[in-house]
């Protein structure tokens, strides 16, 4: 995975509650054999017309928001289905984090698995930064995952938390293989041992 250290992008705002994964993947990008391809179903719905031409009201079709690192997103997003490709989606879609008030359980631990940081603040923090990045001019912002701070274009700084292990993983960039591997003369030592203590399961 690619680590998460002090990022630097625009951010768009994503307010609608309940989002589901269905919304963020729709089911027909689904069929596929891999991961191939799963930005172009990111937010379907919403980012196409009827007759597949771009809808121009959708955030993520309009400048700067074209070229967004980050989503500012209402609560309980990506509820619904437990399907990993909405992950998969964003993740090919450029999206490294996304700060919410609350986000679905399932989705929350796909996007651990995947490098994408969640950034958990209050309501009332939440829609103040997608406010004020719906403004073109204060659409960059900053994500210092060290620090566990998101610094605004007009020079605030937000802190949030975030649990010990989840931060270290994804400042090394590592998924569950990866840190199991990082324990393996550990893992081995322990088989030598099992093994000499229990003749009879070789």
């Amino acid at each position: 995975m690619q680590p998460f250290t002090i990022v630097s992008g625009v951010a768009a705002p994503l307010l609608a509650a309940n989002v589901d994964t269905d919304v963020i993947m729709p089911k027909q990008f689904l069929k596929g054999i891999d991961r191939k391809g799963l930005d172009r179903g990111v937010f379907y719905d919403l980012r196409r017309l009827p007759d597949g031409s771009s809808n121009p009201d959708f955030v993520l079709n309009q400048p700067p928001w074209l070229q967004a690192s980050f989503l500012v997103v209402g609560p309980n997003f990506g509820c619904g289905s437990s399907r990993e490709h909405a992950v998969w989606g964003l993740q090919q879609l450029g999206i490294r984090a996304l700060i919410g008030s609350s986000f679905a359980g399932i989705f929350h631990d796909n996007c651990q698995r995947n490098g994408v940081l969640l950034i958990q603040l209050s309501e009332a923090q939440v829609l103040d930064i997608g406010n004020q990045i719906a403004h073109p001019e204060y659409a960059r912002i900053t994500i210092d995952l060290p620090q566990q701070n998101v610094l605004l274009s007009d020079g605030r700084t937000v802190h949030f938390e975030i649990e010990g292990l989840r931060k270290i993983a994804l400042l090394q960039g590592l998924d569950a293989i990866g840190s199991t591997l990082q324990r393996g003369s550990q893992i081995r030592a322990f088989e030598i041992r099992h093994h000499l203590d229990n003749p009879w399961l070789v």
